[in-house]
C-alpha cells in the first residue's frame, strides 16, 4: 500500500500517546510521510494539527490511537471516505484495535508492502421518523441500542423486517448489531458472536419480560423497523448509535436500519487471527 500522508487520532488525555506519537513520527520522517495529527502535543517537533473531520478527509491512512472506542469516533468522523483505519492498542487487546503499540512499526512497514490484511467491516444506515419527518440519521459501525430511561418501565417495541412483523419486544431495550458490534453490548446481552467478515444484523433483547424472545439473526439486506409504544404521556427511550450518540425517543417514534452502501475497511492484525483475538479477550479454554 502506497500513502503520502498519514492522520493520528488520539485518545482524548491519554498520557501513553505521546511515546506512540513520537514514535510513529520518527517512522515516517524515515520514509518522507507526511503525518497530521488531531490533538495537540509536546514533543519537540513541528506536526500539522486538524481537527478530526478535516483530517479524515485529507489523509490517505488513519491511525488510531487508545481502544476500540477511539475507533469507533474516527469511523464516524470518516463518514463515507474510503480511507484503512489503523488501530493501536494502548491497553488490553481490543476487538478493533489489534495491533499493539510494540507491533505498529512492523505492521506499518508490512502495509507498505502489500503484506497485510484489510477487512471491509459492514455498518448501519439509521433513520429516526416521528411522524413524517426525518428528525435523525446516524452511521453505525457496532450498534445501536434503544433503552427505556432510568424511571420508566419496560418499553415495548413492535419490531418489523421488510414489513413483516417480528414480534413486540416487550424488554429493558433492544440491540440492533452489526458483526463487528456482536462483540460489544450485544454480547454481554447474551447474543451471538459472529465473525466480522459475515453480513448480517443481530436482534438482541435486553433483560426480555418473555424468556422465549432470544437474540435473531437476519440477512444483512434485512431493513428493520422498529416502532416505539409506550403506555404514559411521561415515559421515554433513549437511542444510542456505537455507544457514543444519543437521542430521545418518544411515543410513535419509528427508527429504519439497513445495512449502509459504505463499509469501513480496517486493518486487522497480520501477528494474530481472529480466534487468537477471541481466545485472549473472552479466555476461551481457561480453567
Amino acid at each position: 500500500m502506497k500513502f503520502q500522508s498519514i492522520g493520528i487520532c488520539l485518545k482524548p488525555d491519554e498520557p501513553d500517546c505521546e511515546e506512540v506519537v513520537a514514535r510513529l513520527v520518527a517512522w515516517a520522517a524515515g520514509r518522507s510521510i507526511e503525518v497530521v495529527i488531531d490533538g495537540e502535543t509536546d514533543l519537540p517537533v513541528e506536526i500539522t494539527v486538524l481537527e478530526r473531520a478535516q483530517l479524515c478527509a485529507s489523509v490517505d491512512l488513519i491511525i488510531a490511537v487508545g481502544g476500540d472506542g477511539t475507533l469507533l469516533s474516527v469511523a464516524r468522523s470518516l463518514g463515507t471516505r474510503d480511507v484503512p483505519i489503523l488501530g493501536i492498542n494502548l491497553g488490553r487487546l481490543g476487538f478493533l484495535t489489534e495491533v499493539n503499540r510494540d507491533e505498529m512499526e512492523t505492521c506499518l512497514d508490512r502495509m507498505l508492502a502489500n503484506d497485510f490484511p484489510v477487512q471491509p467491516r459492514m455498518r448501519l444506515d439509521i433513520a429516526v421518523y416521528r411522524g413524517d419527518q426525518e428528525i435523525a440519521r446516524y452511521l453505525a459501525l457496532n450498534d445501536l441500542v434503544i433503552t427505556r430511561t432510568a424511571l420508566s418501565r419496560m418499553v415495548d417495541l413492535e419490531t418489523f423486517a421488510d414489513g413483516s412483523k417480528v414480534t413486540n419486544y416487550h424488554a429493558d431495550g433492544l440491540i440492533l448489531s452489526t458483526p463487528t458490534g456482536s462483540t460489544a453490548y450485544s454480547l454481554s446481552a447474551a447474543g451471538p458472536i459472529l465473525l466480522p467478515g459475515l453480513e448480517a444484523i443481530v436482534l438482541t433483547p435486553i433483560c426480555p419480560h418473555s424468556l422465549n424472545q432470544r437474540p435473531l439473526v437476519l440477512p444483512q439486506q434485512t431493513e428493520v423497523e422498529i416502532r416505539l409504544k409506550l403506555v404514559a404521556p411521561t415515559e421515554s427511550a433513549t437511542l444510542t448509535v456505537d455507544g457514543q450518540e444519543g437521542l430521545a425517543l418518544t411515543a410513535g417514534d419509528r427508527v429504519v436500519t439497513r445495512r449502509s452502501l459504505n463499509s469501513v475497511r480496517i486493518v486487522s492484525s497480520p501477528f494474530r487471527d481472529r480466534f487468537e483475538i477471541l481466545h485472549t479477550k473472552l479466555h476461551w479454554g481457561d480453567r
